[in-house]
């Protein structure tokens, strides 16, 4: 009895791991069913049996029995070489049965048979061929993501104590990746971030993204000051570029509480919106060349200032999202969608504006865009931060009145109409390159 008891005790283990293998086992069989369903030609076999009725029914022969041999080659577009195969196995019976019936002369039933075998052949050694390019595909692209993901590294939601949020649709679908740059790191000068655009596309473009990401992200941690960041990035494009490349860019970055700092090198200029919901164009007032340029212009980059309060955004963006045009050829007006999309989600408000962009020009864009929105949360609702306590004695930023004369504001309820009232007080100090910096 005892050597019974044991006897069963050993086996009793054994039906709560068979138990658990079942889901497995499911799982399997339902894939292997899926992948027996996708591997199934259904349009040929459709075709054939079109074929097969309307001789049976109608009795025309040979008229209709030589469209068999397209079959194959219909099966070699969707399936592999065993699909292609099985498709001319099943015309070829079909159509030596009919031919039968219909009284076909030997001869031409034999060159009917001919005709769909080298059909099937053919089909089926394009049918290999085209399998092979896929998984060649696969693996490029797959090369691809990676390159992306090591060039233009995710950013999380929140950094530092800011919301974030980015899009990024590359023109070249199968590529997923493009010429367009965005990069944004915590370092101990402050949050600091860059947008820009390569002249240019394929893999040259994408070499010198990485080339200004490199020194970008070196850089800023190295670098008090943020035109000391943009000058290093200038010379090392000097050095590597040709004569006739360059990158447009905006560097900004948040230094001292309230205020953020923008230097913009030939971009178009970033969408400032306030917690109010006015969306103002932070236009520089010293324009200054794309990066790369400085040595034939002789023109430098100057400092903005901006104040950057609870509730305010920042948009930074590339030109693929306001030169996108619709089936009358304008423009995507950015400022008026931003204003009708603005929440305190940056994620959700680049998903409404991501949509209505894809849909404003029919569904794809022809060239790489990039959106990141940078939104300064309240103090009750800063993520993982403390808020950010104003500097002691932080000397108060000067209002430009040249700033003030081109800043404009949108209705945020979406009319589009410009209203007034913060313009005088969003662009304010204007430092040139060379001159220290007071905030870091």
């Amino acid at each position: 009895m005892s050597h019974a008891r044991d006897h069963g005790g050993a086996h009793r283990p054994l039906r709560p791991t068979r138990d658990r293998l079942a889901p497995l086992r499911a799982f399997a069989q339902r894939r292997a069913t899926a992948q027996l369903a996708a591997g199934v030609p259904v349009l040929p076999l459709l075709f054939v049996f079109v074929i097969v009725l309307v001789d049976v029914v109608g009795g025309a022969g040979m008229i209709w029995l030589s469209l068999l041999a397209a079959a194959p080659a219909l099966a070699a577009t969707t399936n592999g070489p065993r699909g292609v195969f099985s498709i001319g196995l099943l015309a070829a019976v079909l159509g030596a049965r009919l031919g039968i019936r219909d009284g076909v002369p030997a001869g031409e039933l034999a060159a009917l048979l001919s005709a769909l075998s080298a059909v099937t052949l053919a089909s089926g050694l394009a049918s290999s061929l085209r399998g092979r390019r896929e998984r060649v595909l696969a693996a490029v692209r797959s090369v691809a993501e990676a390159a992306q993901h090591a060039l233009l590294t995710p950013i999380p939601e929140t950094v530092g104590p800011f919301q974030v949020a980015v899009r990024y649709s590359a023109a070249a679908a199968e590529a997923r990746i493009g010429g367009d740059l965005y990069a944004l790191v915590s370092t101990p000068y402050g949050v600091r971030l860059i947008v820009g655009d390569v002249r240019g596309k394929g893999l040259p473009a994408v070499g010198t993204a990485a080339l200004v990401l490199g020194v970008f992200r070196e850089a800023a941690y190295d670098e008090p000051d943020l035109l000391a960041v943009v000058s290093r990035i200038e010379r090392s494009l000097a050095r590597n570029l040709g004569g006739d490349d360059f990158v447009t860019a905006v560097v900004a970055g948040y230094g001292q509480a309230g205020h953020l700092e923008v230097v913009n090198c030939g971009h178009a200029p970033p969408l400032l919106v306030r917690a109010s919901g006015s969306v103002v164009p932070v236009e520089p007032n010293h324009p200054a060349p794309p990066l790369g340029l400085r040595a034939l212009s002789g023109e430098v980059p100057s400092l903005h200032v901006l104040p950057f309060d609870d509730g305010d955004q920042l948009l930074l963006y590339t030109d693929g999202v306001t030169e996108a045009r619709n089936h009358d050829r304008e423009f995507y007006p950015l400022a008026e969608g931003l204003a009708r999309h603005v929440s305190e989600e940056p994620a959700s408000t680049l998903d409404a504006l991501h949509d209505e962009l894809l849909t404003y020009v029919g569904g794809r864009l022809h060239d790489d865009a990039a959106l990141l929105l940078l939104r300064k949360p309240s103090a009750s609702r800063a993520p993982g931060a403390e808020p950010a306590a104003a500097v002691p004695g932080a000397p108060e930023p000067a209002a430009s009145a040249s700033a003030a004369s081109g800043a404009i504001a949108f209705d945020p309820a979406g009319s589009g109409r410009p209203v007034s009232g913060r313009a005088a007080s969003d662009l304010v100090v204007s430092r040139p390159t060379g001159v220290g910096s007071d905030h870091f």
